[in-house]
């Protein structure tokens, strides 16, 4: 394993942690119906770390040569992360009630955990016996 490829991966560990730090503490925060949403950091910070978690991973894909629509699990990934960002925007902005907004939180939260096991598995299908 070369030197990019682990700098890269904990790189994009580090930001997947921080997505779902930022990501979980905002629909906390979207719950309680707190001004902290409103705060300038709040409406930057997690936009600046989700494109470094991006970038990071189209890195490791170039890198491993290993890409969406070619590798299955990639695909996976892919189709979840987009499904995941349009849940995000529910929860934390165009939800137009509590419930819709909670429900789409809840329903990211899942995509994100299936983000991660696809990850670790490499399958698509893991949950499948």
């Amino acid at each position: 394993m070369s030197m990019a490829y682990s700098l890269l991966k904990q790189l994009h560990l580090g930001t997947i942690a921080l997505t779902l730090a930022l990501f979980v503490l905002r629909g906390f925060w979207m719950m309680q119906k707190s001004p902290q949403l409103q705060a300038r950091w709040v409406r930057i910070v997690p936009h600046l770390n989700d494109s470094l978690l991006l970038a990071s991973g189209i890195s490791l894909a170039v890198l491993t040569r290993q890409y969406p629509l070619v590798n299955g699990w990639l695909s996976a990934k892919l189709f979840a992360l987009i499904l995941y960002i349009v849940l995000g925007t529910i929860a934390l902005k165009r939800g137009r009630t509590g419930g819709q907004r909670i429900a789409a939180w809840l329903a990211a939260l899942l995509v994100f955990g299936y983000m991660v096991a696809v990850a670790i598995t490499r399958d698509p299908a893991f949950f499948v016996l």
